[in-house]
């Protein structure tokens, strides 16, 4: 049997809210943080436009509050807004201190982008890659500290609770599944963080890395935390359309640099769906771009950047210009040909301004949250924003967490389970969920579509139960019963929208209702660990 490893603090995942928590953690407990992969398979890591912070003579935190107010429909929680944006500027100081790099101006004052649903220059960025660079000073920093561990290759399988102890449903850690060994692990803490990112994975067409699969979100349901607002998926409106460019994202600051959409005939069509025209939200823009698409038959609509200078755009876009290169477009010279996918997850598990879930013990940072900051839609560029915000706020709350945990624990246990030889069956699934969860749980919803959707997800969910009984986990296996109990949830929170808001658009109810109110979704027959 092997024995149970303790720390003070488990982190589950590795992108800018899980390892900025660890830093600021280990300062006064042990940390484990685990990753599914590589620390850098983080959407963390892919993300290209930068942090949303007031730091311009001509901006305010109270005009960042309403930009994001109106982006988040009517949904965002104001108190958290207005945190989040008046500690903006704390937290890009915060970045530059643990050397991560950050363009500046001529003059040498940092360089502000625009993006969708800003009404100012506020976007603080590293070229088109600021994700990448905020992963490689926050890795760098985690992997020097003497108090942080990290664990790759490993994937949390289910949460740990003192429920199924006869005690209060409480968390104190989670069984951990080694993906090189294929042993399961006892990782016993006080207080477990979830900071495990997204739900891209559960559509056929996304921005995401292959690890955005909603385990987080997936566990922290199973335990019984509430969660809510998982219909309000954020679909990217601009992802390179291209038969060799996987899911490369042509970030949004190319409109708020002057990039306009248009028809492959040329004609520039977002004015007809939104007086911002190009620079519209997410939501608006995605929408339009699908009804376009399925009015004309089209494979693509184009980004144009050629009205710009050349040397700004290769300047300000060097990895963007290089990859589209690369595939013989000259973004300089000719339209970017592109496509709405999903991109973000803007509900979540439910959380207080800690961090902190109904469940003790467990807490939640960053996109798996649902901490109040995005509503109905999310305002490009805050959420590396919360997930600084949230990190350092939880980090704190963490201190006063006392050690809840059985005298004896029960190791993992496979009971009957046998090796599997039919591996064909995960994939043949997975393909489904992805493929279902487009047509039906997609940009436009109908009543008809969602209940296909519960019907297909209802017997999928019936036949990955049995196969998870059957046969030895692997990681392929957890992530796909974490994928459909999402989809699940997804679907259940559309269902009871009965109204077109922010990112859910019904062609059944296309009109808003007088109050805007949240979903939530929560285990009603007790914590199942």
């Amino acid at each position: 049997m092997t024995q149970a490893l303790e720390t003070d603090y488990l982190v589950i995942g590795s992108g800018i809210a899980g390892l900025n928590f660890a830093l600021l953690a280990a300062e006064h407990g042990r940390v484990v943080v685990i990753t599914k992969k590589k620390p850098t398979d983080t959407n963390t890591n892919w993300a290209q436009g930068g942090v949303a912070a007031v730091l311009a003579s001509d901006d305010s935190f109270e005009t960042h509050i309403n930009d994001t107010l109106i982006a988040g429909d009517g949904l965002c929680n104001r108190e958290v807004v207005e945190m989040c944006v008046k500690d903006g500027p704390t937290q890009v100081q915060r970045l530059l201190d643990l050397g991560v790099r950050l363009d500046r101006n001529a003059e040498g004052n940092l360089d502000l982008g625009r993006e969708g649903a800003h009404t100012k220059h506020r976007v603080v960025h590293w070229e088109d890659i600021t994700g990448r660079e905020i992963q490689r000073a926050l890795l760098a920093a985690v992997q020097q500290h003497a108090n942080i561990t990290i664990l790759e290759d490993h994937i949390a399988v289910d949460l740990l609770s003192l429920a199924k102890y006869g005690g209060d449903p409480a968390c104190f850690g989670a069984y951990v599944l080694d993906r090189k060994s294929g042993e399961v692990q006892t990782i016993c803490a006080r207080a477990t963080v979830l900071a495990s990112g997204g739900t891209g994975k559960v559509y056929i067409y996304t921005s995401n890395p292959d690890v955005a699969t909603g385990d987080g979100i997936a566990m922290a349901y199973r335990i019984g935390a509430a969660c809510g607002d998982l219909e309000f998926t954020q679909f990217h409106p601009t992802v390179l359309y291209h038969p060799h460019a996987g899911s490369f994202l042509i970030s949004e600051a190319l409109r708020g640099e002057g990039g306009v959409l248009r028809l492959g005939n040329g004609d520039s069509f977002m004015e007809r769906y939104d007086s911002r025209g190009s620079l519209a939200s997410r939501d608006i823009v995605a929408r339009a771009i699908d009804n376009e698409l399925k009015k004309s038959g089209a494979d693509s609509v184009f980004l144009d950047m050629t009205a710009l200078d050349p040397a700004f755009t290769r300047q300000r876009f060097p990895n963007i210009y290089e990859h589209c290169l690369a595939l013989g477009i000259d973004i300089t010279k000719q339209g970017i040909p592109v496509v709405p996918a999903a991109h973000y997850q803007c509900g979540g598990i439910k959380t207080d301004m800690r961090g902190a879930t109904m469940v003790p013990g467990l807490y939640a940072i960053g996109e798996c949250a649902m901490t109040g900051l995005h509503g109905a839609n999310r305002l490009a560029s805050n959420s590396l924003l919360e997930g600084m915000v949230f990190s350092h706020r939880a980090a704190d709350a963490v201190r006063a967490e006392q050690r809840r945990q059985p005298s004896t624990i029960q190791p993992w246990s496979t009971g009957t389970a046998t090796d599997s030889n039919d591996a064909i069956v995960v994939a043949l699934n997975w393909e489904e969920v992805r493929r279902f969860m487009w047509s039906y749980v997609g940009i436009v919803r109908s009543n008809k579509r969602l209940e296909r959707a519960r019907h297909r997800i209802e017997i999928l969910r019936d036949e990955i139960r049995e196969y998870y009984v059957d046969f030895k986990i692997t990681s392929d296996l957890v992530e796909l019963r974490n994928l459909a109990l999402v989809a699940h949830l997804m679907i259940e929170c559309a269902r009871r929208r009965k109204e077109s808001r922010g990112l859910h658009f019904s062609l059944d109810y296309p009109e808003k209702l007088p109050e805007a109110l949240h979903s939530e979704i929560q285990l009603t027959d007790g914590p199942r660990g």
